[in-house]
């Protein structure tokens, strides 16, 4: 059963759709069947999942008549670095409330020199201001001249998940063409918007594949109320009919680690694994620890059984993050 959405009007900013590709050495290595959703190739400085959310959410942003768009993130945001690229190639400026643990770095690395390319203005705040960001930014856009557009953490709002209920259309079009189902589809979750679009596809189009998430900060409990919070107003404004529950949404804990974009040794070395063994760049902040989730999980954890023999894996992107850990990622290598 699929149900029609009344999708709003969105840009054409991501390169789509995106290819599916299975890692044949990786997957011979662990007995499983393991595909990779390339959406780290939805573009170059444009590249990510945070793309597919920004054709929707910059969409708005014009229809709403923004002169400026304004997001937030960590120090290295994936979102907020495509946010100002997006906002520089539609004319619009941008603001970025980047949070950061004590100085503002000297050098512009990674994301942030991107950030800074673009001319997008950045203000530091603390972790502590940092939780009441949204009323922070709130606060500051009325107070501003300017027509500002205001996108949460990660685009990771009704709007935004759109763009990963859109996903899972081309999800089913390669299932057609390589004439199979996948047994699971897992992404990394660090905002819920992802998870949300996912799981709002799935429903809507007839994707029989569970949606797992592996999460990267925060715990189940959280995804599940952000997630579902998400799909009642998606389902209030765009998909009427449709129904969602806490059964619908599943997140695997256990590989946060030390917290938000800090790392265990195993994430770094299955980094360089995986880039060796297929030529895959994976990120220490998201798909590092998904992907480490999914491949533990696969054996002999929750997905171990034979039922799980054949994954796709959803590639979020996040290469600059790798820059500013260059150190740490290439030591002992030789």
């Amino acid at each position: 059963m699929t149900v029609e959405l009344n999708w709003p009007d969105s840009l054409e900013l991501a390169h789509l759709p995106t290819p599916v590709q299975k890692l044949d050495r990786l997957s011979a290595r662990v007995g499983r069947e393991i595909w990779v959703k390339r959406d780290d190739l939805t573009g170059s400085a444009l590249s990510g999942n945070k793309i597919r959310k920004l054709d929707f959410l910059m969409a708005g942003a014009l229809r709403a008549g923004a002169e400026t768009v304004w997001t937030c993130g960590g120090i290295q945001s994936n979102h907020a670095r495509a946010t100002a690229v997006a906002a520089a190639r539609l004319g619009l400026t941008s603001r970025l409330y980047l949070r950061v643990a004590g100085e503002p770095p000297e050098r512009a690395e990674g994301n942030v020199l991107l950030d800074r390319l673009v001319g997008a203005e950045i203000t530091w705040v603390t972790p502590e201001e940092y939780r009441d960001i949204d009323a922070r930014m709130a606060d500051d856009a009325a107070r501003d001249s300017r027509e500002v557009y205001v996108i949460p953490e990660g685009g990771s709002n009704a709007l935004g998940s759109l763009g990963y209920a859109r996903a899972v259309t081309e999800i089913l079009d390669a299932e057609r063409e390589l004439g199979f189902e996948f047994d699971a589809v897992v992404h990394a979750c660090g905002s819920g918007g992802t998870l949300a679009g996912l799981v709002l596809g799935r429903k809507a189009f007839g994707l029989a594949a569970p949606v797992v998430a592996v999460n990267v900060c925060d715990d189940p409990a959280w995804f599940v109320k952000k997630a579902l919070r998400i799909l009642d107003e998606v389902r209030s404004r765009w998909a009427p009919g449709l129904e969602f529950a806490a059964d619908d949404i599943r997140v695997l804990d256990g590989y946060v680690g030390p917290g938000y974009a800090r790392n265990v040794a195993a994430d770094l070395e299955l980094i360089r694994t995986v880039a060796r063994l297929e030529g895959l760049f994976l990120d220490p902040v998201y798909t590092g620890k998904a992907f480490r989730g999914m491949l533990s999980e696969l054996d002999g954890g929750r997905l171990a059984g034979p039922e799980y023999s054949r994954v796709l894996f959803i590639h979020t992107g996040g290469i600059y993050g790798l820059f500013p850990r260059a150190t740490e990622l290439v030591e002992s290598t030789d």
